[in-house]
């Protein structure tokens, strides 16, 4: 601290320097106490007021947790010395190397980290990718990229995690071989997850308010969309689709990801596979083994021992073809718009404005207007999730049953129609589902 500027005096005499001496030494302690003062003051201050109040009692914080207490939800800086499964150098992310006794180690895990295993039994991990290199379509990355952002905000929105691989972990497990050994590496990596959703990179999700029924799926270990008697009777590949399924964090599918697998390009039974999943399912297009029509074949061959952990869904859009789903949002909007333009409590209720994170309470008011609209084709509910299949938005080749612009058109259309969802409570939407431009939204929206 400086001392204040004193006027130029003389040199004091001998008669004089005690009394200069005492004056300094009274003015040294009294600037010190001041700045004291000051300090103890700003303090105080900071330490009351450093957050709004507005009206509520200041109480002191909380004391620090102990270190095998939960300080907090999710203790993300909590990890304890005790050994475990990730300590065991026999422990791998490959396929090849499947895990032994992987829910005693998951759940070793989870007891030493409580404040992950609360809830554990419902969390989910959803997990999707591209390749490593640039789109050749000139607007393909510009796509994936809407597409990966509309996955993002639905995992916001409903408090999942979510990881975007771009990196091919297996050299020879390419194309729609490359999801299995990132669904294999993100158990290891996420034991506090007891689901991963695998959903493809052209897949969106166009109802932001729908949650997946988990409790439909209890007594069940994949879920993927499908219908039973395609794959069972009529034995047809295109009876599932893999490009969307939800898989659970266990032993049964280390193991079955190990079998499934084995149908891949890594393996030296690759043509073979191809020869007998085309045999099997005389609807297959092209002659290499896929992942679809492996996935159909462990169904069909191997009920027993795989396909009684497998539920098809086919109840609702868990993956839905955009073909026949791109042309009904248009109405499905109008719709939803009407119900929210009553004069009833419930519709007033669901056009109010609220903060984001509490959005599934007001899917969860939508719901008693639904119960009428059906699921599937031909509901005027809102398609769960939309999945572009055959348009191909990174390479551009699509497949020649659809035109180029029925694809590109679709996805913009989609992609809007499920962002006037989030934007809507930033205070803007996409005036039409072909607008890229967007406007304000009036309060009491869509009533005015």
């Amino acid at each position: 601290m400086l001392s204040p500027e004193l006027p130029p005096m003389s040199k004091p005499s001998p008669r004089t320097k005690p009394s200069s001496w005492l004056a300094d030494s009274l003015l040294f302690f009294s600037g010190a106490f001041l700045a004291l003062l000051v300090l103890f003051t700003f303090y105080s201050f900071v330490s009351t007021y450093s957050s709004p109040n507005f009206g509520r009692t200041v109480t002191s914080p909380p004391p620090t947790a102990e270190p095998d207490q939960c300080a907090d939800d999710a203790n993300l800086r909590r990890d304890p010395p005790d050994p475990t499964f990730y300590d065991d150098r026999e422990v791998r992310y490959t396929l090849g190397d499947p895990v032994q006794n992987w829910d005693e180690k998951r759940r070793q895990w989870l007891l030493l980290h409580p404040s992950l295993a609360a809830g554990a039994g419902e969390r989910i991990l959803m997990v999707t990718g591209s390749q490593p290199a640039a789109c050749r379509n000139p607007i393909g990355d510009h796509l994936l990229l809407r597409f990966f952002k509309n996955k993002v905000d639905y995992c916001r929105l409903h408090g999942h995690e979510i990881f975007y691989n771009n990196a091919l972990l297996h050299p020879r497990m390419g194309s729609y071989w490359a999801k299995l050994p990132v669904i294999r590496a993100a158990m290891v990596a996420h034991p506090e997850a007891e689901w991963i959703w695998w959903v493809d990179s052209d897949a969106l999700f166009t109802d932001m308010e729908f949650k997946l029924p988990l409790d439909r799926y209890k007594n069940h270990n994949l879920v993927v969309h499908g219908w039973a008697h395609l794959v069972m009777e009529t034995h047809s590949w295109t009876g599932l689709n893999a490009g969307v399924f939800l898989i659970r964090n266990c032993q049964w599918t280390m193991d079955f990801l190990e079998v499934w697998a084995s149908m891949g390009p890594q393996t030296p039974d690759y043509e073979k596979w191809g020869e007998t999943l085309r045999s099997t399912f005389k609807d297959k297009a092209f002659p290499e083994s896929d992942d679809q029509t492996g996935l159909a074949y462990l169904i069909y061959k191997e009920k027993e021992k795989w396909g009684k952990k497998i539920y098809l869904e086919s109840e609702y859009y868990f993956e839905g073809y955009w073909a026949e789903i791109v042309g009904t949002l248009d109405k499905i909007e109008d719709r939803y718009a009407e119900i929210e333009r009553g004069e009833e409590d419930n519709a007033v209720r669901l056009r109010r404005r609220h903060a984001e994170k509490v959005s599934e309470q007001y899917g969860a008011f939508r719901e008693e207007y639904l119960s009428e609209a059906g699921y599937g084709k031909g509901s005027w509910r809102r398609p769960f999730i939309t999945h572009f299949t055959g348009c191909q938005p990174c390479s551009g080749r699509h497949n020649e049953m659809y035109t180029a612009n029925s694809c590109w058109d679709g996805m913009e259309k989609a992609l809007n129609f499920a962002e006037n969802q989030v934007l809507r409570k930033y205070g803007y939407v996409h005036p039409s589902t072909l607008d890229r431009a967007v406007s304000p939204v009036p309060f009491d929206y869509p009533s005015e």
